[in-house]
């Protein structure tokens, strides 16, 4: 008897390079992923999401500095939350510095991801990194050319695209438009959010165990009675 093909479950993720809470969902669902026993079954896609779609691109403010002037408190309760996010990142082999973390505009940084293709993982792995480990100003193009390289994308072709010389920029500037709009759309209200079969969702940067639980639950939900 041939082999039988079981369908793919597909999970939507979407988070902001900016979002300390999307790294530490990202490094906790991978964890699950890894240890999924039909993890073959599963086609992940990550949707571009942005927390603070305003912030100046070039601004370049400590992120402390920005919380303050967005929340209206004070420094000392900032940097008591900041602790509080960093200890929780560190349980995932995380080494978050917030002192050195620059605000920045996300946008150019969800269009590299677009343009990484089948390397996005790849790149938002980089990508977050370089804001919340190195202090990198990632809505800086020079930033991200050296992000791209990191991966194996080509520097020049990268920044062709995100300079607007290449026509693959722009349509990753609409890819990006496109995914936010719809969370917009959806309703979505903070990240990372989780989406399986676009049917049950999960908020928020789980345990590795809640995700685990929500792969199976996304895996059942597509297999067909034989």
């Amino acid at each position: 008897m041939p082999d039988v093909l079981l369908p793919t479950a597909h999970i939507e993720i979407r988070s902001d390079i900016a979002c300390p809470w999307c790294y530490i969902g990202k490094r906790r669902f991978a964890e699950a992923l890894a240890s999924f026993d039909e993890r073959d079954r599963i086609e992940v896609t990550w949707r571009s999401y942005q927390l603070s779609p305003d912030t100046p691109v070039g601004r370049r403010v400590p992120e402390i500095e920005a919380l303050v002037a967005m929340k209206g408190v004070p420094a000392e309760q900032v940097r008591q939350m900041f602790a509080q996010v960093s200890e929780t990142a560190g349980g995932v082999g995380l080494d978050i510095d917030f002192d050195k973390v620059v605000a920045a505009n996300t946008f150019d940084a969800h269009r590299l991801a677009h343009l990484a293709g089948d390397k996005r993982d790849e790149v938002l792995e980089a990508l977050f990194r370089a804001h919340f480990v190195d202090g990198e100003v990632i809505d800086d193009p020079d930033v991200l050319v050296k992000v791209a390289a990191e991966v194996g994308l080509d520097p020049q072709w990268t920044r062709a695209a995100l300079d607007g010389d290449d026509p693959a920029g722009e349509a990753a500037g609409d890819a990006v438009a496109a995914d936010l709009l719809e969370a917009r759309n959806l309703g979505v209200q903070g990240v990372p959010f989780f989406v399986a079969n676009r049917a049950v969702a999960v908020s928020g940067a789980q345990p590795a165990d809640v995700f685990r639980a929500f792969l199976r639950r996304a895996v059942d939900d597509v297999t067909v009675t034989l």
